[in-house]
């Protein structure tokens, strides 16, 4: 199916699509609510470096929500965090990871009101040296001190070395300033039980990266990895059917984030959205992308950043009663995954590491607009089209009610400070740019 055929079948889904999945919602909720399982349900994986059990779905602590206090300061909703993070330990999720500078840098402090209301035992903390803006030893030590301090902790489960690139970065923030040296000698003393990084790269960086194994012997590594990333990683990421052999070769336990994309592979374009629906009767399209990263036996535990209680129950739902997916299924996948890649979609996935903007504009928010548009089969491609005027009252309703108006594309200067902060290596400048022309072509009428 090339690119014109698949965004016809893509408008003509759309309106099916969108009463079937209401009707998933009900059903879904219903079956929840008639077979809760335990705690002990949940799938469980054993870190042999050192004897943990960890629960299959770990709780990726940055995208909770936000509200606005009396001064229209951005806080963490906490009674939300505290009633998600409280579900998640009752049945069985006992991995949570943050880091510092998450949420404007309150991820670790509602990370922590939320777990310590409840038995240490019960749950894991991972955190992060996320030293990129300052990564002076003062600095560093900081950093480090606090997230003890936050966690009201002597002990730090598992410690990631942030966001890696390859050699030169690692020299910088770890090696000329003595931290790798002080980390070490922090897991020696046994006041990080498991230490790691995580990484966004080049193939290069990640060799790298692998072969200090010998020498600093990782206890496990976080990874972007998913259905589509696995044979199709875009940009400077690497493939994760690559990570994860190298790093399965070495018996490294294996950390996922991004098993979904950031969300876009829960919201997939509407042909590719009736296929796995067809497949899996009665089942959420989510539930494909975790049942993947659960078929391979090296991976540790797969991170969800799950912003609201649906989104939790589907994803304890999935592992409580797991699956491994066969090989029928995998080829499945494969399938779908070259579907999405030829989709015209820009590939944020709303980390928001680009964030905030210095001029306001609201980044994450304009690509996730345009990539819904997508998705649904509401972007036109020419005024010659029968149907232009409806799709272009509808794109720029949908982008004027997504994004305020002060915070849209047209605002950005192409300053560029967002480019360097990307893990997924989107041109952030070019692609604000490419939106706001299409807006204007749309509103002037000359697509």
């Amino acid at each position: 199916m090339d690119r014109r055929q698949f965004l016809k079948a893509a408008g003509a889904g759309a309106t099916t699509l969108g009463v079937a999945a209401c009707k998933e919602a009900a059903s879904s909720a219903g079956l929840k609510e008639s077979a809760d399982p335990g705690p002990e349900a949940m799938e469980m994986r054993t870190n042999p470096n050192s004897g943990d059990r960890v629960s299959i779905l770990g709780y990726g602590c940055m995208r909770w929500k936000m509200k606005k206090d009396e001064n229209g300061r951005d806080l963490v909703d906490q009674d939300s965090v505290n009633e998600l993070v409280d579900y998640a330990i009752a049945h069985g999720v006992n991995y949570f990871d943050t880091s510092p500078v998450y949420l404007q840098g309150q991820s670790e402090a509602a990370a922590a009101k939320a777990l310590l209301r409840h038995p240490r035992e019960k749950y894991m903390i991972a955190t992060k040296m996320s030293n990129f803006s300052n990564h002076t030893r003062e600095a560093s030590l900081a950093m480090y001190r606090h997230s003890f301090e936050a966690f009201q902790t002597d002990t730090m489960d598992y410690y990631l070395l942030h966001s890696l690139s390859g050699e030169e970065e690692f020299k910088q923030r770890f090696i000329d300033n003595g931290m790798m040296d002080f980390l070490l000698a922090e897991r020696e003393a046994g006041r990080i039980r498991n230490l790691g990084f995580s990484f966004h790269g080049p193939v290069k960086g990640f060799d790298y990266m692998v072969s200090l194994h010998e020498q600093y012997h990782w206890d496990f590594v976080q990874i972007q990895m998913n259905y589509v990333d696995w044979h199709h990683a875009q940009g400077r990421n690497v493939d994760a059917s690559y990570l994860y052999k190298e790093l399965d070769d070495r018996g490294i336990p294996i950390v996922i984030m991004e098993p979904l994309l950031g969300g876009r592979l829960s919201n997939v374009p509407d042909p590719v959205a009736v296929r796995l629906k067809e497949k899996a009767p009665g089942k959420t399209i989510a539930s494909w992308a975790f049942r993947f990263c659960g078929t391979y036996p090296r991976v540790l535990t797969a991170l969800s950043g799950m912003t609201y209680m649906e989104h939790l129950v589907d994803n304890c739902d999935t592992y409580c009663h797991f699956k491994p997916l066969t090989q029928e299924d995998l080829d499945f996948l494969e399938e779908m995954a070259l579907l999405i890649r030829d989709f015209p979609l820009i590939g944020c996935t709303t980390c928001n590491y680009c964030m905030p903007c210095p001029y306001g504009i609201d980044i994450p928010g304009i690509f996730l607009s345009y990539n819904d548009a997508v998705n649904s089969g509401l972007v036109a491609e020419s005024v010659e089209q029968s149907d232009f005027k409806r799709l272009k009252r509808r794109y720029l309703a949908l982008y004027d009610k997504s994004v305020e108006t002060i915070r849209q594309a047209d605002h950005c200067i192409s300053c560029g400070q967002c480019q360097p902060h990307c893990p997924q290596n989107i041109r952030i400048p070019r692609e604000l740019a490419r939106i706001d022309g299409y807006v204007e072509k749309l509103k002037r009428g000359t697509l």
